[in-house]
């Protein structure tokens, strides 16, 4: 609900504060004094256009700002809004302020906290609906009507199951549309994958095989080399230069051997220097056969070499294109190898994905058309009723019309041998239609007469809606208009009833109306400073029945406020019997 409303330097309000009821509130005065002023303000406020010519001259900005306290309900309709602002820890209190400079800019807040004007103008609409001015009117919202026929009928569950089954076909369809975007394409993809597979799997690639092939490639190239170093070392260890006299390292070794023998038995402490030439010799004897060995494998043979070169070209090549090491050209072969597999079986999965599409499609269909049905049941009583009470608000020649329409498509679903399109919502396409003339047919509700006329349409479709209508707070600006007192006190009578589900805000000249208020404002504007100054206060006891009689018969006299009494009773009676 709208708890506190402050409007300053608007037009020709200076500074004003409107703490308001929960229930059935009123606003009166005399033409002029401002009480649609204040309607337009709150407007303004929940994302109307800001008009700088609002602005009060003198000043150089208007501020208006509303405190709402929000039901558990709204705030599950506000959470996903207001959880992208990160305000989602607004709790259950919520302030909205709008700025509007005299330059034209203005500045949105929510709980103080600078916001676009899209959201302001979002979350505005969850709070409040004002009739008879056509702003935040959800009734007028095309696209909502659905909405109410479902809520009041009952079939959020059936409207779900829906939606879910509607959300999986489509799953399915993106599927096949990625399977079946381009058939060209995926057959270039498969002669690609085709030829890189083949160029991998006949160069017959090993683990590890580059490594070694480097290693043949360096002795191969260095094979002469390697003979002559590996000669020279093996003469040095075992042959020596036997013409100059020179020994061998292994000659000398076995000399040095012989003589710590020798000292071993003078000094049995040259034990362990003995032992370490032992192990020396046998390693060095060890190292000259490995030597020998070695060199007698190393051969120079170019044919081999060219073979090496040529197979170490081909790995750099395919490096090349799809990795860098031996590993990762076979992990790419794999890769694409699966990749390959999965397009050759496309064929399969599109044949599991049309059959799925189908019996989504069926299932679709039968819930489309069952919850079709439902649907227009519900609005032949939503229309009784609806026609009922415009007949209580003198709106007796009104017809009120549900609209249903399904439009054919071939991508739809099949119902009686033809195809109609759906979204999450079923296969209706539905409008609210009004005809207030005689022998005029019904037409869309935005084209309908305004003022009056509108707001008693738009307060006979929230009598029977109440319970369907998540929107907290109503304001109706000069519903009255075109009805006399007895048409009046019908109409005050469902403004109070309406404000046991709804906070009710109404702006009007009746006193038949106004006696129904749980609170009543009186607006009025003075002079001062030579400034007409628009103020509001709360009116309870003498100073309710002196503003009634003010309305009854423009002065006050003993007779008016006998009349006024009468009234008060009334309404009072009528309460009590509503709520016996």
């Amino acid at each position: 609900m709208l708890f506190e409303l402050s409007i300053s330097d608007f037009a020709i309000i200076e500074s004003l504060t409107l703490r308001l009821s929960p229930g059935f509130n009123v606003l009166t005065g005399e033409t002029g004094a401002g009480k649609s002023i204040i309607v337009d303000a709150t407007s303004m406020l929940l994302g109307g256009r800001a008009d700088s010519s609002y602005v009060r001259t003198d000043s150089e900005e208007s501020r208006i700002e509303g405190v709402f306290q929000l039901s558990s309900a709204v705030q599950e309709y506000l959470r996903p809004l207001l959880d992208e602002y990160d305000l989602s820890d607004v709790g259950d209190g919520l302030i909205l302020t709008r700025q509007v400079r005299r330059s034209g800019r203005n500045v949105c807040r929510i709980n103080g906290r600078a916001v676009p004007l899209a959201l302001l103008r979002e979350v505005g609409r969850h709070l409040v609906d004002i009739h008879g001015q056509g702003d935040h009117l959800s009734l007028l919202r095309i696209r909502e009507h659905l909405g109410f026929v479902d809520r009041y009928a009952g079939l959020e569950a059936e409207r779900a199951a829906l939606a879910a089954k509607v959300r999986e076909l489509r799953h399915v369809r993106r599927s096949l549309t990625d399977l079946l975007k381009d058939e060209r394409e995926l057959a270039r993809r498969v002669d690609l994958l085709e030829y890189q597979l083949q160029e991998i799997k006949v160069a017959h690639l090993e683990p590890g095989e580059e490594e070694e092939l480097t290693r043949q490639r360096n002795l191969l190239t260095n094979a002469e080399r390697l003979t002559l170093l590996t000669s020279e070392a093996y003469q040095a260890l075992y042959e020596g230069e036997g013409e100059e006299g020179k020994r061998s390292a292994l000659e000398a070794l076995g000399e040095a051997l012989q003589q710590v023998r020798t000292l071993q038995k003078l000094d049995p402490e040259l034990a362990g220097v003995h032992e370490s030439l032992e192990a020396i010799l046998l390693q060095a004897e060890e190292a000259a056969h490995h030597l020998r060995a070695y060199r007698d494998e190393v051969e120079y043979d170019p044919a081999r070499l060219s073979q090496v070169e040529d197979r170490l070209d081909l790995i750099y090549r395919l490096k090349r294109k799809y990795g860098d090491s031996v590993a990762e050209i076979l992990r790419f072969a794999e890769d694409a190898s699966r990749e390959l597999e999965q397009i050759t079986h496309s064929e399969e999965r599109i044949a599991e994905l049309r059959e799925k599409e189908t019996q989504l499609l069926q299932v679709v269909a039968e819930l489309g058309a069952s919850l079709s049905s439902a649907r227009r049941e519900a609005a032949q009583r939503l229309e009784q009723e609806i026609e009922a009470h415009l007949g209580d608000l003198a709106m007796e020649q009104t017809i009120f019309r549900v609209d249903f329409r399904w439009v054919e498509s071939e991508d739809g679903v099949e119902v009686a041998g033809k195809r109609y399109a759906f979204d999450a919502t079923g296969l209706d396409r539905v409008e609210f239609l009004v005809a207030t003339n005689t022998g005029e047919p019904p037409k869309p509700m935005v084209k309908i007469a305004s003022g009056g006329e509108n707001s008693r349409l738009m307060l006979a479709m929230k009598s029977v809606l109440t319970a369907a209508d998540p929107v907290p707070t109503l304001i109706f600006d000069e519903i009255d208009v075109g009805i006399g007192g007895r048409a009046g006190a019908v109409v005050g009578r469902k403004l109070w009833e309406l404000s046991t589900c709804h906070q009710v805000l109404c702006v009007t000249h009746l006193p038949q109306m106004a006696c129904f208020a749980d609170a009543h404002y009186s607006v009025a504007k003075e002079i001062v400073a030579n400034r007409t100054v628009t103020g509001v206060m709360e009116v309870k006891g003498d100073q309710r029945v002196e503003e009634l009689a003010m309305m009854l018969g423009g002065t006050t006299s003993e007779a008016t406020r006998r009349n006024v009494g009468e009234l008060l009773d009334q309404a009072q009676r009528a309460r009590e019997g509503a709520t016996s």
